[in-house]
């Protein structure tokens, strides 16, 4: 329910800022085009009939602006894009009207608001999403690598690529099949853009193995790997990602990272299709990547026990439970002959649960 006099919308952007401000007693609308300084803004907010409450659409400049009004005593709200609502038949968009709709919403209560990482939470999320970017450039750089050799014929089969054997095939059997010196030329930059990538992936993996060992995101992370295919890089990227784990159900975090699937009824007839692929792209990804590693026969290892050993034993009972039923649910869908790729994503959809239940375990 809003209780402030005056509800504001603000339309940020990197070099400016454009203000409403609706009175809710005397209805007067204020407007003005602010500088990105946050003084600036709470300067023009004194201004007007308080109390004052302030919604922003989420986007590129971040939580600053929220951080610095919350300090200063203003009620902020950072609104998800996503779920404003908006006229079907509005075909005009501009900063002015979007900050007066936003200040209308805001004052009727039909905001949804994001979750706003704390700083330690947003640091490591800014890690996890450098490791990603790096990951998706090595992939990249490997990719025209490969694809130079081949439009020169050469194709490696001596095993799986990208190994200790893979990288000799490289720089000696490769190497020496290019004879143009331009070849040769783009051959060698192509192959010390791999190195590099991989270079700095790698100091990124030591980085963030050191932070989920000793952080305020330690206990979740040795939780969740409880789960086959979740090591410690991908719970330490889910927990940043997904920030606060009790926001959400077993059921809704499926809906949240995308993994449920898009309907369409109308009366009589429901239509289900392809999933939504809403919400967090990254941890959609790995949920879906790990999900395969519950199609093999399950057996506990080596890796998994040493995993275990530090996880509470609520942890481990509950990770081995999901295990089993995460490899019994693939097997029913194998015997349904289900494609592979389709029953994957119903299986990531279900680890995601698991995940949730083990980041809110109370141990």
């Amino acid at each position: 329910m809003f209780t402030e006099r005056t509800s504001v919308g603000l339309d940020v952007h990197a070099r400016s800022i454009v203000a409403a401000a609706l009175d809710g007693q005397t209805s007067e609308l204020h407007q003005a085009r602010l500088t990105p300084s946050f003084e600036h803004v709470r300067s023009w907010l004194a201004t007007l009939p308080g109390p004052v409450a302030v919604a922003y659409e989420a986007g590129p400049t971040g939580f600053g602006l929220y951080r610095d009004l919350t300090a200063a005593g203003i009620r902020c709200e950072v609104v998800a894009p996503s779920k404003l609502q908006r006229p079907v038949g509005d075909r005009v968009k501009t900063d002015v009207r979007d900050s007066i709709h936003l200040a209308r919403l805001l004052r009727l209560g039909e905001t949804t608001s994001v979750c706003i990482p704390t700083v330690a939470q947003e640091a490591a999320r800014d890690l996890v999403r450098a490791r990603e970017d790096c990951r998706g450039d090595l992939m990249r750089a490997r990719h025209r690598l490969s694809k130079l050799l081949l439009r020169h014929g050469l194709v490696y089969d001596g095993g799986t690529a990208w190994t200790g054997a893979h990288d000799r095939w490289l720089r000696t059997v490769a190497a020496s099949a290019l004879t143009g010196a331009a070849t040769r030329v783009a051959f060698d930059a192509d192959y010390e853009h791999v190195l590099t990538m991989k270079a700095r992936r790698d100091r990124l993996d030591v980085a963030i193995v050191a932070m989920a060992g000793d952080s305020e995101f330690t206990p979740i992370v040795r939780r969740m790997s409880c789960l086959r295919g979740v090591s410690t890089l991908t719970a330490f990227a889910l927990t940043a990602e997904i920030g606060d784990w009790d926001r959400f159900t077993g059921n809704s975090i499926g809906s949240f990272v995308g993994l449920v699937p898009s309907e369409y009824s109308s009366g009589m007839s429901r239509v289900q299709g392809a999933i939504t692929k809403t919400g967090n792209t990254h941890a959609r990804r790995l949920l879906v990547e790990a999900a395969w590693h519950h199609r093999a026969r399950y057996h506990v290892g080596a890796v998994m026990r040493e995993r275990w050993e530090q996880a509470p034993a609520a942890a481990r009972v509950r990770g081995d439970e999901g295990n089993r039923r995460l490899h019994q649910r693939w097997v029913n869908f194998l015997d349904r002959r289900k494609r592979p790729v389709i029953a994957n994503v119903a299986i990531a959809r279900e680890l995601a649960g698991w995940c949730w239940s083990l980041a809110v375990m109370d141990c």
